[in-house]
């Protein structure tokens, strides 16, 4: 018997050597490009927000259909004049190097984010916290901010006003607790990948601008022992179409967005692996009001009529897109069918006709000067095609137009900063499922996400006194008043409202659509 034995042992060694070892399960997942910062308090894109929702968790967070679960607050309560929340931590919340994750790291984190020596261009997301806005302009000190540690478990928010959407909004990057040691022996270079302490279910393990981040499950969060996925990796691909080339040769196993010219290609080859679902998501040019001739009402009137938003749609967008005639998308259950455009029902003829007449009002074409209009966008996907149609449904009313497209990072800071501009592509995925997320781009003190630089002192009343209306129905009445005033302005140029198209690979499992389009990690797993 010693033989067979020595063989058999013999013969597991081999199969030892030449076998590979138990592979990691990892989501390689193609993203739309790079984030322009992992500072919860930098950040503005969805970029940022898909790989901040892995490596921080706040108070409330949501699961893999989108919907609203306990974070690290395991549980809350409302006093009854709907303004004081009481929160209670979970214990078993840590941080990626084994500190708890306490009431006071909320605290921190808001009063940061408030702080104008911050710069947050996100922090009036949050004005709903009491003192929130006089904070963040410098009337008040940080220390004012309605959130207080009442012990190292307890946290107690107050508001300004009852706002039916506070728990959502909790759950939004902006929300995050942040590592007080961290940010304090560190200062800005606090989210460099050897700094960042994570309390999230993944941990940063590399960023490579350009090439990838790369995620690893943090094994100190609270729910880890539920997670598949041992890597998360997101790679940025700017240009769609190879993208789609990588997403068949294998190499990533989903992507953010289907190229539009493509579509018709993968329903045909890789029905499996597209995903359509509608989306809480806006697509609009925003008008630079500062400056004429696009301070001038009819001139943004004109340029909005004349756009064809089926053809945009369906012919460049392949479907992928709905046509836009509201400024927050339909599907909000609290809102019921948005406003719409008072021209929405006439002939593109009859539009073009008169965006030619309120061209000539405001001293343009028929023998006055050309408009000209530089439209600016990112290159990626089908903005270039976009703008190019743009240009030639706006010739048609006697607008010359001229194309700057650059890279996403120097379109995305040129949103931010804001220069003087003509026109420029920007669009808007809901934080929280409520009309008040979009209608807050066109509030004059929201100087961080206003592009177009909008202000109407009726417009700011409306949604003022919708913050302050508890009761439902009349503050939904209200809100689809600011939307027709907005739609009525046009400082933003509504065209299509989106829909999310994914690249899914079949093996990829966990990815639930949903209309805030956010699928986490922790819910993912790769079958074999």
């Amino acid at each position: 018997m010693t033989l067979p034995v020595r063989l058999s042992c013999a013969l597991a060694l081999c199969l030892a050597l030449v076998q590979p070892a138990f592979a990691e399960m990892v989501w390689r997942r193609g993203a739309l490009g790079d984030p322009g910062s992992l500072d919860p308090h930098k950040a503005t894109t969805l970029i940022e927000s898909n790989v901040l929702g892995e490596l921080f968790e706040g108070l409330l967070s949501r699961d893999a259909a989108g919907a609203l679960i306990p974070g690290v607050a395991e549980s809350w309560r409302v006093e009854p004049d709907g303004r004081v929340y009481k929160f209670r931590l979970r214990e078993d919340a840590k941080w990626s190097n084994g500190d708890p994750v306490t009431a006071d790291d909320f605290v921190f984190a808001f009063r940061r984010l408030m702080d104008p020596k911050t710069g947050a261009p996100y922090a009036n997301i949050l004005y709903t916290l009491k003192n929130g806005e006089k904070v963040n302009s410098g009337a008040l000190p940080p220390e004012a901010l309605g959130a207080r540690a009442v012990s190292e478990r307890e946290l107690e928010l107050t508001l300004e006003q009852p706002a039916p959407y506070f728990l959502e909004q909790l759950a939004h990057f902006t929300a995050k607790p942040l590592h007080r040691k961290s940010i304090e022996a560190f200062s800005s270079d606090f989210a460099h990948p050897e700094h960042v302490v994570a309390n999230g279910p993944f941990r940063l393990k590399k960023f490579i601008p350009n090439d990838a981040i790369v995620l690893e499950k943090n094994p100190r969060f609270w729910d880890a022992a539920k997670i598949a996925l041992d890597r998360e990796i997101f790679i940025p691909l700017e240009d769609r179409s190879a993208a789609l080339r990588r997403f068949m040769a294998g190499e990533i196993d989903s992507y953010d967005e289907v190229p539009v010219e493509e579509i018709g290609f993968v329903r045909k080859n890789l029905p499996d692996a597209l995903h359509l679902s509608p989306s809480l998501g806006g697509y609009y040019y925003a008008l630079d009001t500062r400056r004429p001739p696009f301070d001038d009402v009819r001139v943004r009137q004109a340029l909005s009529m004349a756009v064809d938003r089926e053809f945009l749609a369906e012919k460049i967008w392949g479907g992928s897109m709905a046509p836009g005639y509201s400024f927050v998308p339909p599907g909000i259950a609290s809102y019921g069918a948005p406003a719409e455009v008072a021209w929405k029902d006439l002939s593109l003829a009859e539009r073009q006709e008169q965006a030619r007449r309120l061209l000539k009002e405001a001293g343009f074409g028929e023998g006055g000067k050309t408009l000209e209009v530089e439209i600016r966008f990112n290159n990626s996907g089908s903005h270039r095609t976009t703008a190019v149609a743009i240009a030639d449904m706006w010739m048609r009313i006697g607008v010359k137009a001229s194309l700057i497209g650059t890279d996403a990072s120097t379109h995305y800071a040129l949103l931010r900063e804001k220069p003087p501009f003509d026109a420029a592509r920007m669009s808007w995925y809901a934080d929280y499922p409520d009309a008040q997320n979009f209608l807050f781009l066109g509030e004059s003190a929201n100087k961080g996400l206003n592009t177009p630089s909008f202000s109407s002192p009726e417009f700011d009343a409306l949604m003022q006194r919708a913050a302050q209306e508890q009761n439902p129905d009349a503050r939904k009445t209200l809100l689809h008043e600011a939307e027709a005033l907005l739609l009525k302005e046009q400082p933003f140029i509504v065209l299509m409202n989106y829909r999310s198209s994914h690249l899914v690979s079949p093996k990829l499992k966990g990815l639930e659509p949903n209309a805030l389009d956010i699928h986490p990690g922790r819910y993912v797993s790769i079958a074999p």
